[in-house]
């Protein structure tokens, strides 16, 4: 709104509609009056001085810029709105599907061969095994992984055993202590042990 003069008694601000339909009055102003719409807007130095930058670095054309942008917005189009670390993390899933894509096919390759090579055992035709096979069937597959437990963990103790061995003999221990003794000691009957694990499955 621009203050409008009027002859005789100043420059007034000519009544408006708001709206919602009612009317404003017509306001009286000094001489100079300068409305808060058209005030500009305080900009220090450093602002001014952004401002007046160009936006490109001295040498590039604009035509080059406009090129390399297109090509960015066309690369990052579906990663648009993404933050940072949201994009990376995208490029890491890509980068391990490919690689289990990879290494799918491979164990895709091996599981193939090996069930070639596997066949069906006790063909009777019987799609219903009763009850008391099928708990038989589970429990050997309990007795199974229970072996393989006790397995990796009599493996894990001769580890251990080996590696305190060692270290009495590099001197990296001067003076074994009692439990230390005792473990060396156990040695002979935990290979025997796990012989027959072995031996059973």
């Amino acid at each position: 709104m621009e203050a409008v003069p009027v002859a005789d008694s100043g420059k007034y601000i000519p009544a408006s509609q708001r709206p919602d339909g009612t009317w404003r009055k017509p306001r009286r102003v000094r001489e100079g009056y300068v409305p808060p719409e058209e005030v500009p807007v305080y900009e220090n130095k450093f602002v001014k001085f952004f401002k007046s930058k160009p936006d490109l670095p001295p040498g590039l054309n604009a035509d080059e810029s406009d090129k390399s942008k297109q090509q960015q917005s066309k690369q990052d189009g579906e990663l648009v709105g993404l933050s940072k670390s949201a994009k990376r993390n995208l490029k890491r899933k890509e980068k391990r599907k490919q690689q289990q894509e990879c290494d799918g096919t491979a164990e895709a390759d091996e599981l193939s061969q090996t069930l070639q090579k596997t066949t069906i055992a006790g063909g009777s035709g019987n799609r219903n095994p009763s009850p008391l096979a099928a708990a038989a069937s589970l429990q050997g597959d309990h007795e199974g992984a229970e072996k393989a437990k006790k397995v990796k963990n009599l493996k894990k103790k001769l580890r251990q055993i080996d590696e305190l061995q060692q270290k009495l003999d590099s001197g990296e221990i001067k003076q074994a202590t009692k439990e230390q003794l005792e473990k060396l000691s156990r040695r002979k009957q935990l290979m025997e042990e796990l012989e027959d694990v072995e031996l059973d499955l």
